[in-house]
């Protein structure tokens, strides 16, 4: 395997925390690095070479990674999704058989694809790889590779669509054997097969690839290309991933499930758009939780060696290095917000809005914003804090230069005075 593109799949280690013997006061062991600031206010870091590339593992943001939920997602004609205990509970649903097969039904099927050979099920894989590409230059070239790549890029608002075709591509197709339905036993024959897909590629402007079908090798052989086009290229090791796959069902309505998605076919590329949005939000958000969480981790010994000593064991120059490091973090937190917001494109086609909101809530975005935002609050305070300390730091400054003249001052009146007296002797 190609490994000029290391991929991040959660596994950055959070490291030891705590000061060192040669330490300056201005940053912890581990936050010993170049702070890059780019005009987009995107925050990264470039640590010292020869640095270690082992990683402990490092838990999920999400708990639909281990969790096993299902999600039933809405088609096309309106209507929201659902979790499944609610959707085996109501009337009237989109296929009587999936009432038959119940819950257990559903999950066994996406579990027993799981079980196959790695490879078997085509991937949907999103990559955080830049703060933005250079959409127009980006699209004169996949339009260039028409030939090559069998492309047609359309531009969809904050995103570029394309077929992206490195070699022939499958995808599992589930199918039912509609005259086996036993209604006693509520038993159903299905069968799989195996139907020719294209890959496709939805390239957003803030940065975020999300690939559908293609390999892992033809991903890696995609994002080196895409590489020309980047704008503030993300480190390699804090490149961000959010990686699912997907089969064809057409007897069924679609759902996802331990990060596997059903679909009830593969034409058109408007239901993937709206997976797309939410699966390239989803992901950015995971590299500022990334950051969030390594500045929290970062400069939790503050607080501590306050307690400690009872002041901030930093020079000045640290401290104001330590404060532009924590506002950075803040406009960071204010750029997300603005991408997470609900793409324009769902106002010309309000009919993927509830694919996407379903997609939005399997992947928890509204849980992890709002716990990024109250972690995000706990550096505002320490950044009030520091700023608080800088101002007294000064002021106690200002304080002596007064005590120090006033003593000259008054060292003088002494002086003066006892040349006066002296004088006034002889």
């Amino acid at each position: 395997m190609d490994s000029s593109i290391p991929i991040n799949r959660r596994h950055k280690a959070v490291g030891t925390l705590g000061h060192d013997s040669g330490h300056d006061g201005s940053y912890p062991p581990r936050m010993r690095r170049e702070i890059v600031v780019p005009p987009s206010g995107m925050h990264r870091t470039t640590e010292a070479a020869g640095r270690s590339t082992l990683r402990a593992p490092k838990p999920a943001f999400r708990t639909t990674k281990t969790s096993q939920k299902l999600k039933i997602l809405p088609e096309e004609d309106g209507g929201p999704g659902t979790d499944v205990d609610e959707y085996l509970g109501l009337t009237g649903v989109y296929d009587q058989v999936e009432h038959m097969r119940g819950a257990q039904g559903l999950r066994d099927e996406i579990n027993r694809l799981k079980s196959l050979p790695p490879g078997s099920l085509p991937r949907v894989t999103a990559y955080a790889t830049a703060s933005s590409y250079t959409m127009t230059q980006l699209f004169k070239w996949i339009e260039s590779r028409k030939g090559q790549n069998d492309t047609a890029p359309k531009l969809l608002d904050e995103c570029i669509y394309t077929p992206f075709v490195y070699g022939p591509s499958e995808a599992i197709a589930i199918n039912m054997e509609e005259d086996l339905i036993d209604t006693d036993t509520h038993a159903v024959k299905f069968y799989e097969s195996y139907v020719p897909i294209k890959s496709e590629v939805f390239l957003f402007d803030y940065g975020v690839a999300v690939v559908w079908g293609m390999t892992e090798q033809h991903e890696r052989e995609f994002l080196r290309e895409l590489e020309s086009f980047e704008v503030e290229k993300v480190d390699e090791d804090d490149i961000e991933t959010e990686e699912l796959e997907f089969y064809i069902n057409s007897k069924a309505q679609s759902r996802i499930y331990n990060d596997v998605i059903s679909l009830r076919t593969t034409k058109g590329h408007m239901a993937k758009l709206a997976i797309s949005h939410a699966i390239a939000q989803a992901t950015k958000l995971s590299l500022y939780e990334g950051l969030v969480d390594e500045t929290i981790e970062a400069t939790r010994y503050i607080p501590q060696r306050m307690a400690e000593s009872g002041t901030v064991e930093m020079t000045r120059k640290g401290l104001i290095k330590k404060i532009g490091q924590l506002f950075i973090m803040r406009v960071n937190v204010n750029l997300v917000s603005n991408i997470l917001d609900t793409p324009e494109i769902f106002w010309s086609e309000p009919t993927l809005q509830p694919l996407y909101m379903a997609i939005r809530e399997y992947l928890e975005i509204p849980q992890r914003v709002e716990i990024m935002n109250h972690r995000v609050s706990v550096i505002s305070d320490l950044l009030d804090m520091l700023n608080g300390h800088l101002n007294g730091m000064h002021g106690e400054f200002l304080e002596w230069i007064v005590i120090i003249l006033i003593g000259v001052e008054i060292v003088i009146g002494v002086v003066t005075i006892t040349v006066e007296a002296a004088k006034l002797s002889y």
